[in-house]
């Protein structure tokens, strides 16, 4: 099996960045100081495929944005943390929360900020377009960008591993 398979295998958590990962990095902000992010909606089926075979889902970013937690709600994101200064305590809090191991946690950033937490999981994963530093810490890097489908390849990669990608693809076949 391959390194990468063995790492995906046991997750049962997927911990995920918001900015440069679910969103390609770019924040629109308007004139009266809203915040507009782009979501793709293939990251959102990957996620809730990956949640139709008990994989929970969480996020932890350092922003504070209603559209991200009206995604997150929407998306049926188990764990959100939002306005986080300090991964490192929010996913300690996760793994006592949830009762799992670091090595069932995998987690998927594109800057320095996320290696608190990347050094710590099971599988560590970066987007493309991260600074070299970070995917240097990274088991695996997405061919995708964030905000362009890097989650959706995730999320299939751990199906894969875990061997629900076949059945899960032969239902939209049915």
């Amino acid at each position: 099996m391959h390194p990468i398979t063995e790492l995906a295998k046991p997750v049962k958590l997927l911990i995920m960045d918001v900015d440069g990962v679910l969103t390609d990095g770019r924040i629109f902000i308007t004139a009266s100081g809203e915040e507009l992010k782009a979501f793709n909606t293939l990251d959102g089926h990957g996620l809730k495929m990956l949640q139709s075979t008990g994989v929970q889902l969480a996020i932890i970013t350092g922003r504070a944005a209603p559209g991200v937690a009206h995604r997150a709600r929407g998306l049926g994101i188990d764990h959100y943390y939002e306005g986080v200064h300090d991964k490192r305590a929010v996913f300690a809090e996760l793994l006592q929360k949830t009762g799992l191991d670091a090595s069932q946690c995998a987690y998927i950033g594109d800057d320095v900020v996320d290696l608190p937490v990347m050094s710590r999981v099971g599988f560590a994963v970066a987007v493309p377009d991260a600074p070299s530093f970070v995917r240097q810490h990274a088991h695996f890097v997405t061919g995708c960008g964030g905000g362009n489908g890097a989650v959706r390849e995730l999320c299939e990669l751990i199906l894969q591993a875990q061997g629900n990608y076949e059945r899960l693809m032969a239902a939209y076949l049915a």
